[in-house]
């Protein structure tokens, strides 16, 4: 009973589930460079969030809407007029190695897993969208990474 109390309670704990209308999209390379992108990252590197029915159920939301968050402040398509923390190499590495889509999002969504042929043709397109279009980049603040 305890338990269920407390589930119940922590549904009362505001959580901002936000999608900003986009200040600039990517001028992207191809639209197939687009649809990889919409498909595999852009609900957490965009301000097109589709945000699940889960997303709505602490403790659950607090977990997605962080990484959500955290996703829109290293790269978000939606706000290309606006330094990026992330560069073309860091989203290769991160892709390459199979740290994005993380795990987890894609346990929750099928058809964000791409296929060997799919990866290479994303990141072949994000590097001529980077080269056409590139992001403005963060200033590094003195002594960070």
């Amino acid at each position: 009973m305890v338990l269920v109390a407390i589930l119940l309670a922590v549904q009362l704990i505001p959580m901002a589930r936000t999608n900003p209308a986009p200040t600039r999209d990517v001028r992207w390379d191809t639209t197939a460079t687009r649809d990889l992108a919409v498909r595999s990252c852009a609900d957490c590197h965009s301000d097109a969030t589709a945000w699940p029915w889960y997303s709505h159920v602490a403790p659950v939301s607090w977990f997605v809407i962080n990484h959500v968050n955290d996703g829109r402040r290293h790269l978000n398509f939606s706000e290309w007029n606006l330094p990026q923390r992330a560069t073309f190499d860091d989203v290769e590495k991160n892709v390459t190695s199979g740290d994005m889509p993380i795990w987890n999002y894609v346990l929750m969504h099928k058809d964000a897993k791409l296929t060997p042929g799919e990866t290479t043709q994303l990141l072949a397109g994000l590097r001529a969208t980077f080269l056409q279009d590139p992001p403005i980049p963060r200033q590094r603040q003195p002594g960070t990474r």
